[in-house]
């Protein structure tokens, strides 16, 4: 038996509203609803749906706690764009870029944090 793919993960996050315009904003994601109000971020074939802290969807991680993600997003452009963007937005960068491994290989990291204290990665792979 094998998975196949990550369709969607759950962020535990403080405010909602907060969030879902940080990563619009920031990261590119579309902000959809769906379900009974819920919200979710959509980028590629993935999606990130946000729980709010204060009130965790059933059923939910044993200890939903905002800030608790460390999460990679891999890009495909130059990593001195990204920078100038982050910093247009405000955004400290928090470490990079620096020399990572990640699931394909070698790869070029930068690191930084939304609102709720979550790490994000905005990595590029090294060309062949």
């Amino acid at each position: 038996m094998q998975v196949q793919s990550l369709d969607h993960l759950v962020l535990t996050v403080a405010d909602v509203e907060a969030s879902a315009i940080f990563y619009a904003r920031v990261l590119g994601m579309q902000r959809m609803m769906f379900g009974e109000g819920r919200t979710a971020l959509q980028f590629g074939n993935q999606k990130i749906n946000l729980h709010p802290a204060a009130a965790p969807l059933q059923p939910h991680a044993l200890r939903p706690v905002a800030g608790s993600g460390d999460l990679c997003f891999v890009t495909q452009l130059a990593l001195a764009d990204w920078l100038k963007h982050l910093t247009a937005c405000g955004v400290a960068l928090e470490a990079g870029p620096v020399a990572r491994t990640g699931a394909l290989g070698p790869m070029t990291s930068m690191y930084f944090r939304d609102p709720d204290g979550n790490l994000i990665e905005i990595a590029k792979y090294l060309e062949p």
